[in-house]
């Protein structure tokens, strides 16, 4: 039968003698590892590679030697607790051989987890196998973000509960723009950083352990750009053309920059709801500094400030041969001084 990510460790951590077998298939080859890592640790609890409750079978292993699922499948160990033999990276040419598994298998024998790392048609064999299997599951997946209830599980695994709803909101926000296995990290770090630490995640811890870019800095002089602050540009600028940013890379972030502040500040429902819409989306402290700015600018000057923006911009990609870092300086300069009219 189908399964959704959201019901599969809710489902696998029910204790059922007559579940034979589970198919995690996905063309994201991160997506189905996570996936597969916690279906084995609900279904077969903790300590089972070490006491060998677990075989692992490659696809091109079993494709020499048939036999190897169903005398995994039949083996007993020494150890007692439930058992699973999980085939990996599996194509719809061992349907077969899994087929003969399947049929032969009886309450007590190892359960059998195979996986697939492409996005199986629905004309597939080894999803003709599961899907309409009455003890076995199949679950696809796909380059949805994780739900609130699997980020959730991820938090309380990490040992975070008890989740502020700004904080939340910000998790979800990272999870969308983040690679599963990215997020996951993300998730166990914040964990990390608040072990014996009793008060809530705050937005401002998210942000500070999300992973960093070199567009962090260029944020940086955008920012006081857009709170008016011409005093802070100079040394900003010195550091960033040290580490090797580019006036053109500086002019495109600024136009982007500004262009969400004036989508924000021209939305109907007001600036918070403009940036609730942006992709990617913008949390923390970061969010409510664009509120205020967008608030602050309002969209006739966004577009005076735009003008600014694509003129140094075409005068940038020019045969001229004006210095390009003092060209996006003095305009980001004039930026700022427009915002404090």
């Amino acid at each position: 039968m189908k399964l959704t990510a959201a019901d599969l460790l809710r489902t696998l951590s029910r204790s059922d003698p007559k579940r034979c077998g589970l198919l995690i298939y996905g063309a994201d080859a991160m997506r189905v590892a996570l996936r597969r890592q916690d279906a084995l640790a609900a279904l077969l609890g903790p300590g089972a590679e070490e006491e060998m409750r677990l075989t692992r079978i490659p696809a091109p292993e079993l494709r020499k030697d048939p036999a190897r699922l169903q005398d995994a499948v039949k083996a007993q160990g020494f150890f007692p607790g439930p058992r699973a033999a999980f085939v990996e990276d599996a194509t719809d040419t061992l349907a077969d051989i899994i087929a003969a598994a399947l049929k032969d298998w009886r309450p007590g024998d190892a359960a059998i987890v195979v996986t697939a790392s492409s996005s199986l048609p629905a004309k597939s064999a080894l999803r003709k196998l599961f899907e309409p299997h009455p003890a076995a599951y199949a679950l696809g997946l796909y380059d949805d973000p994780p739900g609130r209830e699997e980020v959730e599980a991820m938090l309380a695994t990490a040992g975070l509960h008890d989740i502020p709803r700004d904080t939340m909101t910000d998790l979800l926000a990272l999870s969308r723009d983040l690679d599963p296995g990215d997020f996951r990290q993300t998730v166990e770090k914040i964990g990390l950083y608040k072990w014996g630490d009793t008060t809530p995640l705050t937005p401002a811890e998210v942000a500070a352990l999300a992973p960093a870019t070199i567009e962090a800095e260029v944020d940086d002089v955008l920012a006081v750009v857009a709170d008016a602050e011409h005093q802070k540009i100079g040394p900003l600028m010195r550091r960033l053309e040290g580490q090797g940013v580019t006036a053109v890379t500086l002019c495109i972030g600024a136009t982007r920059h500004f262009r969400a502040l004036h989508a924000a500040a021209s939305d109907p429902g007001g600036p918070a709801a403009g940036l609730a819409r942006m992709r990617p989306p913008v949390f923390g402290p970061r969010r409510d500094r664009m509120q205020r700015q967008a608030e602050r600018w309002g969209s006739p000057r966004l577009e005076q400030a735009l003008s600014i923006l694509i003129d140094t911009d075409l005068t940038l990609r020019s045969s001229q041969r004006a210095p390009q870092m003092a060209l996006i300086e003095r305009a980001l300069i004039r930026l700022a001084m427009l915002a404090r009219r």
